[in-house]
């Protein structure tokens, strides 16, 4: 299973593993994506339930530039802590459980 960037960086946070520049800029991006898009969560919250949906994961739409582009100091981030990082881009992600404007979220083999 792949952990998602957002999730990664979250656990560096989570495990107190930032030092205070880096928290303060992993907070300003959390506090900015979300108020950038819906979080899934809060409308559908079985979305990622383990059993219902095994390996759901969250796809940003290639449409989604401007959120696309906010993405670079997670890498940097993650870069920094030595975690290791894949881009992976696909036509299809899975099943898709949910959908909005900017992102999808598909449980299924796409990731494995």
């Amino acid at each position: 299973m792949h952990l998602g960037i957002f999730a990664l960086a979250n656990q560096l946070a989570h495990e107190g593993r930032l030092g205070p520049g880096e928290h303060a800029r992993w907070r300003a991006g959390n506090d900015w994506f979300n108020a950038a898009y819906p979080n899934p969560s809060l409308s559908h919250r079985l979305v990622y339930d383990r059993v219902r949906n095994p390996g759901a994961a969250a796809w940003f739409k290639h449409g989604a530039t401007h959120l696309l582009e906010r993405v670079e100091p997670y890498l940097l981030l993650l870069d920094a802590h030595q975690i290791r990082w894949e881009r992976l881009e696909r036509t299809d992600p899975g099943s898709i459980i949910y959908e909005d404007q900017v992102q999808v979220i598909a449980a299924g083999p796409a990731l494995g």
